[in-house]
């Protein structure tokens, strides 16, 4: 009788274990899923009018963030792991939208990171570019960190921003959605799934961050709202 307790109580820790697995797995990728149909839509139509550069532009810089908090206040690695891949989402994302530009693009005149043009920042014609803002922008906090690590105050302002920055993810699709008086060209299929990954991820993130968080709610439900009834 004691034998088939225990082994029940295997078999039960090994569901578990398995069940903890899965869901790790799926806050790992399941941030970078919705961008998925976005991906395939701007392969189909070679058409990036419809998609924000700039909300690559904020999720780079929020996991960057969130990538130097974890050094100075270690949460779970999921989430960390989670932030490494919507890095590499966002690149894709940009490789992509820099590829369709080029192969659209009726003037010769291209706009690189070394003209220090703030008239096009974050609109080079050259994917290099990008990863090569994103490279220094990574070696300033590298550097700030490095020197500010035993401050406290420093690391919780390091994941409220991160918080902030995310929070105001919508902000860049709205703009562009009012620039073009239109919504096409976004994949409404990503909204919800993005919504609800966005805010388990944000509770389990501000657990660990306890400075200004009140700021980020509210900039949550903001986003959300303007986001749906476009």
């Amino acid at each position: 009788m004691d034998a088939e307790v225990v082994l029940q109580e295997e078999d039960m820790e090994g569901s578990w274990t398995l069940l903890s697995w899965l869901a790790s797995c799926v806050m790992v990728f399941g941030g970078a899923l919705p961008y998925v149909p976005q991906y395939q839509e701007i392969q189909r139509s070679s058409n990036i009018e419809g998609f924000s550069t700039r909300v690559c532009l904020v999720l780079l810089i929020a996991n960057i963030l969130r990538i130097f908090f974890w050094i100075g206040k270690q949460f779970e690695l999921t989430l960390l792991l989670q932030s490494v891949v919507m890095i590499l989402t966002m690149f894709a994302m940009l490789h992509l939208c820099c590829s369709v530009q080029n192969t659209n693009r009726v003037s010769t005149k291209q706009h690189r990171l070394s003209d220090l043009d703030l008239r096009y920042f974050w609109k080079w014609s050259a994917f290099e570019d990008y990863l090569l803002f994103c490279f220094g922008f990574t070696v300033l906090c590298a550097v700030v960190t490095l020197l500010l690590l035993d401050s406290a105050v420093f690391v919780e302002l390091l994941g409220s921003l991160a918080v902030i920055f995310e929070a105001m993810l919508g902000l860049p699709q709205l703009l562009q959605n009012f620039h073009n008086r239109s919504t096409k060209g976004m994949r409404y299929s990503t909204l919800p799934a993005h919504i609800k990954l966005y805010r388990n991820r944000m509770a389990l993130l501000t657990e660990n961050c306890t400075f200004g968080t009140s700021v980020p709610a509210y900039l949550r439900r903001f986003r959300t709202f303007d986001l749906l009834r476009m």
